[in-house]
């Protein structure tokens, strides 16, 4: 993949009061490169409970195509799921969103699922969705190869 068109991708998870901090960072490093600073930020929940979000937000096209190269890594069924799905998860805004399993995570293996969130601005010029949705069917199709 020699140019990725996004301007950026934003990953954010979810650190619940029952969970590690560390094991759930770690679930969250599967998708970024080596050392990437993760931000951190307490929140509350509607109990009074501590909510720790966790997010990234990687601009670098190195560092893009580290966390394309994991979403690459689905396992094949899902990943022909995603594209299948491009209409549904490319939005107006030239946004392309995925929902990746922070369970999965947890062990190493990155799976479609709950818990981690995935959202890239797509680069489009003009900015419409159709023109996104085709930046990101090539991109995924050279994941796939």
């Amino acid at each position: 993949m020699s140019s990725v068109p996004f301007h950026y991708i934003d990953l954010r998870t979810f650190c619940y009061g029952t969970e590690d901090d560390e094991r759930v960072e770690d679930a969250l490093r599967s998708f970024l490169p080596e050392e990437f600073e993760i931000q951190r930020a307490e929140s509350e929940g509607h109990h009074g409970d501590r909510i720790l979000v966790l997010s990234a937000r990687v601009e670098n096209a190195d560092e893009m195509r580290t966390v394309l190269g994991a979403l690459g890594d689905l396992p094949d069924e899902e990943f022909a799921q995603v594209q299948d799905e491009l209409d549904e998860r490319v939005t107006e805004n030239t946004e392309f969103f995925l929902s990746l399993s922070k369970q999965a995570a947890f062990s190493g293996d990155i799976e479609r699922g709950d818990g981690i969130t995935f959202r890239a601005k797509v680069e489009a010029y003009p900015a419409k969705k159709a023109h996104a949705l085709e930046n990101v069917k090539e991109t995924l199709a050279t994941l796939d190869e």
